[in-house]
């Protein structure tokens, strides 16, 4: 079966892991509740490149530019197909939009000025 993914990658202060956690385990439910086949947040755990064959691979800390006192951050929602990500992308932004006064105060626990996000077509799977 054919899958698309919608990819993020994201800097969070390691002083708000507890809040972006928090906001993504609320993600997950509303995605997942609308329909995506899967919903992953990774934490960088190992992101110190090493040499592979004499070159040294950029890192995600480097690309992020990424701080001492932040971590990046990896995630990613599954979907059947590109058009089924827009149905569920739909019903999730109505969802969000029905609870906006909930959130009137929230503070995004990262800079979306450095979150880089796009659609990608699944080309190996298993």
């Amino acid at each position: 079966m054919a899958k698309y993914v919608d990819g993020f990658v994201l800097v969070v202060p390691k002083a708000k892991t507890a809040a972006y956690k928090k906001m993504a385990q609320e993600g997950k439910r509303s995605w997942m509740k609308h329909g995506a086949l899967d919903y992953k947040e990774c934490k960088g755990d190992d992101l110190h490149t090493k040499s592979m064959g004499g070159e040294k691979p950029r890192s995600f800390v480097e690309m992020a530019k990424a701080s001492p006192s932040e971590t990046v951050w990896f995630s990613f929602i599954t979907f059947k197909s590109k058009k089924h990500r827009d149905q569920v992308n739909k019903k999730v932004m109505a969802e969000m939009e029905k609870k906006a006064d909930q959130y009137k105060d929230f503070v995004m626990p990262f800079d979306t000025k450095r979150m880089a996000y796009g659609g990608f077509t699944v080309e190996v799977d298993k």
